[in-house]
């Protein structure tokens, strides 16, 4: 479906749903919606619709989830969002080029369930009343510009099972308080200015499937009871000083610290940082050398070797809700399906029957689909990622436009 909006929409007075998702409408979202006063979804996401967040929709009283991401929306999020908080129960702007600060009435939505706002140009603070919503279940704010302490609010969120804070400019130390967030089973606070030590309470967090803290200046010691007892190495790298097992590639940690001579320190700590300065400048000469040889190789592969989390909404956009003409093909255990991901990756999706009867299958689904991913070999397709829920466990393969050694061996043409 082509072509804009009409105004004229506004006239069905009626209309309860209005999904026009996954299509390439443009041009702006219309104010004529504020006559629809009994319209409960308004689902525009997946177009190339332009132009600001009309404050009009802030009138549909009735609206419980708005999904309007993956667009080219720009401007600021209407604050006035937070009047609709006997009504809004899931928001999905994620996408866009929002760049304002998340407005403050925004936390007055009590009652919402869901949060995206992931992927746009949102700046300022990250304010302590995200701790109002209560009952939320995924918060992901991730890719944005948000700077400010991270607020130990988040830990009253008990019913919170996914938050993803990835890519921002956060800064100070994991709050303790997070030891609270018992339903947690992700947590991506990577890639922002987090410091300090890893909090041992978070043990206690035993749904916690998947953790990434990396790209951070965090320090101490790796707890490793509980769920950390399952987090790869690529889980913790990049960060300030931090130590533990040996099969997360770092130091192991000291039992204790001595006592600095002064006396004898102010001899030694020159002779250090020159020694110090010497290694660094022979370093640096070697890593430019090496980095010349392997950077361009490393541009055009690397968004694929990552290990990355990919949602189950966005396995359903990339393959155009699993639609017929995304399938591959099928067999016994499942069906596979073209599709690309939010980055433009394209992959192939491999869905699994959860109806088939294999006791203990999926119990550790997570675990070794991340184990496969590590793994290389020329003659073996590269698994993405996973994603995994109680009724739906899917592969993420890189996609082999040739098609299967299958189709070149029997195919009926060759």
């Amino acid at each position: 479906m082509k072509g804009n909006i009409p105004i004229g929409i506004g006239n069905l007075s009626s209309l309860v749903v209005l999904s026009m998702g996954y299509n390439q409408l443009s041009g702006s979202i219309p104010t004529s919606l504020r006559s629809l006063g009994n319209l409960q979804g308004l689902v525009l996401n997946d177009n190339k619709l332009r132009g600001y967040m009309p404050y009009q929709l802030c009138q549909l009283d009735n609206l419980a989830y708005l999904y309007l991401g993956s667009n080219k929306l720009f401007g600021s999020i209407p604050s006035c969002l937070g009047n609709l908080t006997a009504s809004l129960r899931y928001l999905s702007l994620e996408s866009n080029s929002l760049s304002s600060t998340i407005p403050s009435n925004f936390w007055r939505l009590v009652d919402i369930l869901y949060v995206n706002l992931s992927s746009n140009y949102l700046i300022g603070h990250l304010s302590q009343d995200i701790g109002n919503l209560k009952v939320v279940i995924e918060v992901d704010l991730s890719n944005n510009n948000l700077s400010s302490i991270l607020p130990s609010t988040i830990g009253g969120l008990q019913g919170l099972v996914n938050l993803s804070l990835a890519n921002n400019n956060l800064e100070g130390p994991i709050p303790s308080s997070f030891d609270g967030l018992l339903s947690l089973q992700l947590l991506d606070l990577s890639r922002n200015n987090l410091y300090g030590v890893i909090p041992k309470s978070l043990e206690a967090l035993s749904l916690l499937k998947y953790m990434d803290l990396s790209f951070n200046r965090l320090q101490g010691e790796i707890p490793t009871g509980g769920p950390f007892q399952n987090f790869p190495a690529q889980s913790f790298v990049s960060n300030k000083a931090l130590c533990g097992a040996a099969r997360l590639r770092v130091p192991p940690c000291k039992n204790g610290t001595l006592e600095p001579n002064w006396r004898k320190a102010k001899y030694i700590i020159p002779g250090i940082i020159s020694v110090t300065l010497f290694v660094a400048s022979v370093s640096v000469f070697i890593l430019r050398r090496k980095r010349n040889v392997e950077v361009a190789g490393e541009a055009t592969s690397l968004p694929q070797l990552l290990w990355r989390r990919v949602s189950h909404l966005e396995l359903l956009r990339g393959t155009n809700g699993f639609n017929e003409n995304n399938l591959l093909g099928s067999g016994g255990f499942g069906s596979v399906y073209k599709g690309t991901l939010s980055d433009g990756i394209d992959v192939a999706v491999k869905v699994f029957s959860i109806q088939l009867e294999l006791e203990g299958a999926f119990k550790s689904f997570d675990r070794e689909c991340e184990m496969l991913s590590n793994i290389r070999h020329r003659n073996l397709i590269k698994i993405i990622s996973c994603c995994s829920e109680i009724d739906f466990k899917a592969l993420v393969l890189k996609y082999m436009p040739n098609g299967s050694l299958e189709k070149w061996l029997y195919s009926q043409n060759s």
